[in-house]
């Protein structure tokens, strides 16, 4: 197929692409409508899986594994992400304290399907269900591969495949962690999500540790959000 064609002729395609693809679809959720925010998400999870399925033979290291690490530094994550909670620990906030940003005239619509498709409807629930799996099982391959095996590594070298994965290097480890950070609206969590899977690559070798870790972090918090109607952390 071209496109495996495509990814088998770049190791550093395989691991980039994939991320950036999904990172436009994410950008184009609710830019036509308020409703194109939940097709969209469904749309980039179903194209998140295509790019997986493609990438699978090439990007050797997209293992899941399973070890008691993986487990906690999940669970304390997510333990993290809902106890972290101010004023300045999500971005939106910290940009208008710093007087780097201005407050919208009207807040910014919380990403709820029964708003947007009415409580408890057949739509909301597909959408919850859709975020909820995209989270667990297509978000932590791709961000894992961009961040812990493609950035990580290229920050180090360019020849970044002759990198082992458990070389702790500090520049890369804190430049990775802060990216992965940034890149979530809860950036102070982010940081130390960013720390913790990294942490788990270096111990362990590998990344499926890191995947595991970051699927039953997603996992937990999807499941919090819907129990407790905490929709700002989606």
């Amino acid at each position: 197929m071209p496109l495996r064609r495509f990814f088998s002729a770049s190791p550093l395609l395989a691991r980039v692409a994939p991320f950036v693809i999904f990172l436009l679809l994410t950008a184009a959720q609710g830019q036509f409508g308020p409703a194109s925010a939940y097709w969209f998400y469904l749309a980039k999870t179903l194209v998140g899986l295509w790019l997986i399925f493609e990438i699978r033979s090439h990007v050797a290291e997209m293992r899941w594994a399973f070890s008691w690490e993986a487990v906690a530094v999940g669970i304390g994550i997510f333990a993290v992400w809902v106890g972290i909670n101010g004023e300045w620990t999500t971005q939106n906030s910290l940009w208008l304290k710093l007087g780097l940003a201005h407050a919208p005239k009207t807040a910014p619509a919380a990403w709820n399907p029964n708003i947007q498709f009415g409580t408890s409807s057949a739509l909301a629930w597909l959408f919850i269900v859709t975020r909820i799996l995209g989270s667990t099982f297509i978000v932590p391959p791709l961000e894992e591969i961009f961040y812990r095996s493609f950035l990580y590594r290229y920050i180090a070298s360019q020849n970044f495949l002759s990198v082992p994965l458990n070389r702790f290097l500090p520049i890369p480890f804190f430049v990775t962690a802060l990216a992965f950070g940034l890149s979530h609206n809860e950036w102070l969590a982010g940081i130390i999500c960013g720390a913790a899977y990294q942490w788990l690559v270096l111990r362990k070798n590998r990344l499926g540790d890191a995947m595991t870790a970051h699927a039953i972090t997603n996992f937990l918090l999807g499941i919090w959000i819907v129990w407790r109607g905490a929709w700002q952390f989606w």
